[in-house]
């Protein structure tokens, strides 16, 4: 979010205590300058990939991982067309879990999420704090104030290329699937992202870093991973369809006239729904991975909100890639001219709703908007494709990776 920081001689960041005073505006109190502090200091402790794997005395495990993600770096790049900022080519160890925590707030009758607007990243649907303590104290205030509320761990986010985004220690106990995944999910926010569209900007990497993923495991022959990747991709849409479902029928509550005490019970009653119909969806299923853990979070209107955040889009943005015939640049150049489109003409279109997941985006008439595209001669005058049904394909958000 902020400029690269100029150093002193004494190696301390000259910028530091100039944002932390532009930062504290009665507006946002402090926030903002705790993003500046976490942001810089993160800065601070980068160093390059290559001097940390010159040490003689690196672990053998921490070698690996980060030989394999400069292998995962030089794939997005030379193979689905990335752009090279530079991100990644350096390590920062954390001495916590995580790298920030988001805390997504909704309000008791409502499935929108409650938003925070910045400079360059526009608003989006969480805030994010680099402590623990202080994204829990801000989430009970909010809860306080009678909002729901969801607090998210992640393990990496993006800069968008105003930083040259580090590896973060908290990154590598995952597996090379997931690490592969997470990798490729942030280096695309770097090809486009629309501020102020959070779920277009995030079903846009979900979508890149499900194909891209695909690919680089079938560079690696590794078949077999290939096979158990597509099978839980195909659990977590089913998951996803069901928050969706629940998510639509709980605006549907909270748009009517019940009076508060029967409509809180409703409320209730849908997520009781969501969990047995979860159980059933469970028992459909064969020896594997599963999503018993991610189910296991407390369910709530700021969870759906944090869920749809990354999938509400999806279905039709996978339509548009392969209407492209999986040309990832111009699957890029594409999207990039979508986001000049205006998100309330947009959005309905191309997101579909809240149902999404289980049905066909369709387009109101007269909301089709013709654009000149440049990777194909022909005009395309609906460069919203329909999203086939059951096509929602969630991606390894961070905001959920625990």
């Amino acid at each position: 979010m902020l400029p690269e920081a100029r150093h002193r001689a004494d190696g301390r960041p000259c910028l530091r205590t100039v944002w932390t005073l532009l930062a504290c505006l009665p507006l946002t109190g402090c926030y903002l300058a705790h993003l500046a502090q976490g942001q810089l200091d993160l800065n601070d402790r980068r160093e390059p990939i290559e001097d940390v794997l010159a040490r003689p005395d690196i672990a053998p495990e921490v070698r690996a991982r980060l030989e394999y993600i400069q292998g995962l770096r030089r794939f997005a790049i030379t193979e689905a067309g990335m752009r090279d900022k530079g991100s990644y080519t350096s390590f920062v160890e954390l001495d916590r879990p995580y790298v920030l925590w988001n805390v997504f707030a909704a309000a008791e009758f409502s499935v929108e999420p409650r938003k925070s607007c910045f400079p360059i990243a526009g608003c989006v649907s969480y805030r994010g704090y680099f402590k623990e303590r202080e994204a829990r104290d801000y989430a009970n205030k909010l809860r306080d104030r009678g909002y729901d509320v969801y607090v998210a761990p992640v393990a990496a986010y993006s800069t968008l290329g105003r930083f040259k985004d580090p590896v973060l220690s908290t990154m590598l106990r995952y597996d090379d699937v997931t690490l592969a995944a997470l990798i490729f999910h942030e280096l695309a926010h770097q090809a486009m992202y629309d501020p102020g569209d959070s779920a277009f900007s995030e079903a846009f990497a979900t979508v890149v870093e499900y194909e891209v993923t695909r690919r680089w495991l079938e560079s690696q022959e590794r078949a077999e991973d290939v096979v158990a990747y597509r099978a839980s991709r195909k659990r977590l849409e089913q998951v996803a369809a069901l928050m969706a479902e629940t998510r639509g029928r709980l605006a549907a509550l909270y748009a009517s006239d019940l009076p508060v005490r029967a409509m809180r019970a409703v409320k209730e009653a849908e997520f009781a729904r969501l969990l047995d119909e979860y159980a059933d969806l469970r028992q459909s299923w064969p020896e594997g991975a599963n999503t018993d853990d991610f189910m296991s979070i407390e369910l709530n209107n700021a969870r759906l909100a944090a869920i749809s955040t990354y999938h509400e889009c999806v279905p039709a943005l996978q339509s548009l890639l392969a209407d492209l015939d999986y040309d990832l640049p111009a699957f890029y150049r594409f999207t990039r001219r979508l986001a000049r489109v205006p998100q309330k003409e947009r959005s309905p279109v191309l997101c579909g709703g809240y149902s999404a997941p289980r049905g066909p985006a369709e387009a109101p008439e007269g909301t089709a908007i013709a654009l000149e595209d440049d990777v194909r001669e022909e005009r395309v005058e609906r460069p919203w494709p329909k999203a086939e049904a059951g096509k929602s394909v969630p991606g390894a958000y961070a905001v959920d990776r625990q």
